[in-house]
């Protein structure tokens, strides 16, 4: 897995990248009680805002972490926000893209990375 800056986790799959956000930030949030996703089919530049998420403390935005196509979302989220504190690494992912070039992701950090960025 690779970590952005903004709290975003990237997991390569075949020829995709699933997005969620860390521990960290979910716990940061505090409860989760709304997410706002994209449409798939979405064309999306890095850095651009594509996400809701509203907690009891505040809301955020997710952006896109890198160039590409969302071609799936996590609908789950939608029923049920509460899992991105349940299981933020896991069953909480936002969308899934097909990127536009891969070596995007070389720019990210590893876990020991993001782990040492937080401490």
């Amino acid at each position: 897995m690779k970590y952005t800056e903004e709290h975003e986790w990237l997991r390569v799959e075949g020829d995709l990248v699933v997005v969620g956000i860390t521990e960290h930030a979910s716990e940061q949030l505090g409860d989760v009680v709304f997410v706002e996703l994209p449409e798939a089919e979405t064309m999306v530049s890095k850095g651009d805002e594509i996400c809701v998420i509203e907690s009891v403390k505040a809301a955020s935005d997710i952006v896109a972490p890198v160039d590409g196509e969302i071609v799936e979302v996590n609908d789950d989220l939608v029923d049920n926000p509460g899992l991105v504190n349940e299981d933020p690494l896991g069953a909480a992912w936002f969308f899934k893209m097909k990127v536009d070039d891969m070596s995007q992701l070389d720019d990210f950090m590893s876990e020991d990375e993001y782990k040492e960025m937080i401490e």
